[in-house]
């Protein structure tokens, strides 16, 4: 199965959100790829956005992500959402510790393995975000991304209270580039951080897909070796997530 995520970060209005995910679930109904399942889809609009787009979404298949949580469940918290509300209100993944997290809003390692157990406990599939701060060797980049894995999934591991992650490797040099990460440096990270997961029992069916300026033709250059793609603004046009698709199909027939 190939996977095929979106994040919408802050770009559109509620509005462009709304219309965005009508068009977006219209192509998942009518796409054979999702309805047969070798591929999976979701998308990640604002807090706002969500029940909206999760009654949008409704048959189409796709499922529903949202773009950060707090790491308490309740309480004096003002502006945050808790995991136990996004589970309430139909959401399935949950994206934790985007480089972006970090560099804005001073998100720590800490900080991003309590929201990765608040995540496990409220049932929601955590979409942990890992990748260097500079460029560097394929051997160099995997041992700092599987360091930051190790210490995103610590807290969890600790409390018994694990299940399935999706990892989203996006080296942040490449975060908002014109082209994302050459495809054989992609390619050697990803599978390293998919040897590092299947050392970990506890996590039994994670997955890894790519971000950091993915866009359509990212799948068809890895030639079946990049399981799965993190789409931003490449995908802001819905016929963009609809090639993407096209092409996930074509790798698995």
């Amino acid at each position: 199965m190939t996977i095929v995520g979106v994040s919408l970060k802050m770009y559109f209005s509620h509005a462009q959100t709304l219309s965005w995910a009508s068009a977006v679930a219209d192509i998942a109904r009518r796409h054979p790829a999702v309805a047969a399942g070798a591929v999976e889809l979701f998308v990640a609009p604002t807090f706002p956005a969500l029940v909206p787009v999760r009654e949008l979404l409704a048959g189409s298949g796709i499922r529903l992500a949202a773009q950060d949580l707090s790491a308490s469940d309740e309480g004096a918290s003002t502006g945050e959402v808790s995991g136990a509300e996004l589970r309430e209100i139909g959401v399935d993944l949950v994206e934790i510790g985007h480089a972006e997290r970090r560099s804005r809003f001073h998100e720590t390692d800490e900080v991003v393995a309590r929201k990765v157990h608040a995540a496990f406990r409220h049932h929601l599939e955590p979409l942990v975000c890992v990748g260097e701060a500079v460029r560097a060797s394929r051997a160099e980049a995997v041992a700092e991304v599987t360091g930051q894995l190790d210490r995103a999934l610590a807290a969890a591991a600790e409390a018994g209270t694990t299940g399935r992650v999706t990892v989203a490797y996006e080296p942040v040099w490449a975060i908002g580039a014109a082209e994302p990460a050459p495809h054989e440096h992609v390619v050697g990270v990803l599978e390293g951080i998919e040897q590092s997961l299947a050392a970990r029992p506890a996590f039994a069916g994670s997955r890894v897909v790519y971000g950091g300026s993915a866009g359509p033709g990212l799948l068809t250059r890895g030639r079946g070796r990049i399981g799965g793609v993190f789409l931003g603004r490449f995908a802001h046009e819905p016929a963009a997530v609809g090639a993407v698709l096209d092409e996930a199909a074509a790798l698995a027939s």
